[in-house]
C-alpha cells in the first residue's frame, strides 16, 4: 500500500502543488468575509445605497489598477515582488477596514483593497498556464482548487461568524491570505504582461454589431449577479437568517457549479454557446424571482441549486462565445474584455443599482426589478441572435438540436 502511495506520489507535478494551495487560500479568503461585507457595513450604520456605492466602487477601481499594474509589470519585470506587495497591500487595506466605520474611510480602503488586489489572479493564472506549457488543458484542475477552498471556507466562516461576530470573518481573511504569501514564495511566478486586456478591447466592439449585444447581454448578467452577490445576506438577515445558514448557502452555490464545469462540454455541443448562455439567462431569472418570492429564509438552500447554471454556465458560454467572436490574434483581449465588463462594470452597476432599490423599494422588489432587467436583456439576445442567424442563414437559437 506505501509503494502504492510513494509511486503515485513520484507522479505527482509537484510545481503544480503551490498554485494549487495558493488557489485554495486566495477564495478560502474571499469565502470567509467577502459575501458577509455588507453586513458589516449595515453594523456600521451604513445605508443601501452607501453600501452600493462601496461595493460597487471595487470593480471600477480594479479596471484602471489592471492595466496600471500591467505597466508596471512589464517594466519592472519584478513579478515576484509585485504579487508579494499586492497580497500584503490587499491585507493591510482590508484589515483598515476592520477598524473604522465613516463612509469616507471606507470609501478610500475599499478602493485601497481593489487596487492592490487587482494583479493577485492575473498573476497566479499568467503562471499557472506558463506552467502547464502545452497542457494548458490542464488549467481547469488546478482553478478548481479554489473552488474547494470556497466550499470549504464558506461553511466555516458562516459558523465562526454566527458565533464570534463579523470580527471571524475578517480574522479568517487575513489568516487565509497571510498562508496564501507564505505558499507564492515557493511558486514559479511567471513574467507575462498582465492587465492590458479590458482597456485595450474597447475598440473591438466600435463595428461589430454582434459584439455589442453580446457585452449588453454579459453586462445585464454581471447586474443580477452583482446584486445577488452584494446583498442576498443583508435580505437574509432581514429575514431571520443565521450566518451559519449564509455560510451553507454559499457551499451548496459550490456545489452546483460542479457538475456544470463537468458537462460544460456537453452543454456547449448541444446547444451551441448563445443557447447555453439563454439557458443561464433564463435560469438567472428565475433565481431571482425565487428571492423576491420566497417566505422563510432556509429556501435559499434549493434556490441556490440554480446558482451552477445561473453563473458557471454563463461563465463557459460566454468565454466560449468571447473566443469565437475574437478577432484573429486576440483572443486574450476578448476574453479580458468579456471579463470585464461582466464582473467588472456589470458587478459595478449591479451593487449600485441594488443599494438604491433596497432602500427605495425594500429587497423583495429589488430581486424583482433586477429579474425583469434580465429578462429583457434574454429577450435582446434572443432577438439579436435571430436576426443574425438569419443573415447568415441558420437556425435560430431555439431550434438548436431541434
Amino acid at each position: 500500500m506505501f509503494g502504492d502511495v510513494r509511486t503515485a506520489w513520484r507522479k505527482v507535478d509537484r510545481t503544480l502543488l503551490p498554485p494549487k494551495a495558493l488557489y485554495f487560500c486566495y477564495f478560502a479568503a474571499m469565502a470567509a468575509l467577502m459575501p458577509f461585507l455588507a453586513l458589516y457595513f449595515r453594523q456600521v450604520g451604513l445605508s443601501g445605497g452607501h453600501i452600493g456605492l462601496l461595493l460597487g466602487i471595487g470593480p471600477m477601481i480594479t479596471l484602471a489598477a489592471a492595466p496600471a499594474w500591467g505597466g508596471l509589470a512589464d517594466r519592472t519585470q519584478r513579478h515576484r515582488l509585485l504579487l508579494t506587495i499586492a497580497i500584503v497591500g490587499a491585507m493591510i487595506a482590508m484589515f483598515l477596514v476592520s477598524q473604522v466605520g465613516t463612509l469616507g474611510l471606507l470609501l478610500v480602503l475599499i478602493a485601497a483593497y481593489a487596487w492592490f488586489s487587482a494583479p493577485i489572479m492575473p498573476l497566479v493564472d499568467n503562471s499557472v498556464l506558463a506552467i502547464l506549457g502545452e497542457r494548458k488543458g490542464e488549467y481547469g484542475k488546478q482553478r478548481l482548487w479554489g473552488a474547494v477552498g470556497w466550499g470549504v471556507a464558506a461553511a466555516i466562516a458562516g459558523v465562526m461568524i454566527d458565533r464570534y461576530g463579523l470580527g471571524a470573518g475578517f480574522a479568517g481573511f487575513l489568516l487565509f491570505m497571510g498562508i496564501g504569501l507564505v505558499t507564492s514564495r515557493y511558486m514559479h511566478i511567471a513574467e507575462a504582461g498582465i492587465g492590458q486586456r479590458f482597456w485595450s478591447g474597447i475598440g473591438l466592439i466600435a463595428a461589430n454589431g454582434t459584439w455589442v449585444a453580446f457585452l449588453l447581454t454579459v453586462f445585464v448578467a454581471g447586474i443580477g449577479s452583482g446584486v445577488t452577490n452584494n446583498f442576498l445576506f443583508l435580505y437574509l438577515s432581514d429575514l431571520g437568517a443565521s450566518e451559519t445558514l449564509m455560510g451553507w448557502s454559499l457551499v451548496v452555490a459550490t456545489v452546483s457549479e460542479l457538475p456544470i464545469f463537468f458537462y460544460s462540454s456537453k452543454l456547449l455541443k448541444r446547444w451551441g454557446a448563445p443557447g447555453v448562455l439563454m439557458i443561464a439567462l433564463g435560469a438567472n431569472v428565475v433565481r431571482l424571482i425565487a428571492y423576491a418570492v420566497m417566505p422563510d429564509a432556509w429556501m435559499v438552500l434549493p434556490i441556490h441549486l440554480l446558482h451552477g447554471l445561473a453563473f458557471s454556465a454563463m461563465w463557459v458560454a460566454g468565454v466560449t462565445y468571447a473566443g469565437e467572436l475574437a478577432p484573429p490574434g486576440m483572443g486574450a483581449t476578448a476574453q479580458g474584455l468579456f471579463g470585464g465588463v461582466n464582473m467588472g462594470l456589470g458587478a459595478a452597476a449591479g451593487a449600485l443599482m441594488g443599494g438604491l432599490l433596497y432602500d427605495l423599494t425594500g429587497p423583495r422588489a429589488m430581486y424583482g426589478w433586477i429579474a425583469v432587467t434580465v429578462a429583457v436583456g434574454m429577450a435582446g439576445f434572443w432577438l439579436g441572435e435571430r436576426l443574425r442567424a438569419r443573415r447568415a442563414g441558420a437556425r435560430p437559437v431555439p431550434d438548436r438540436g431541434g
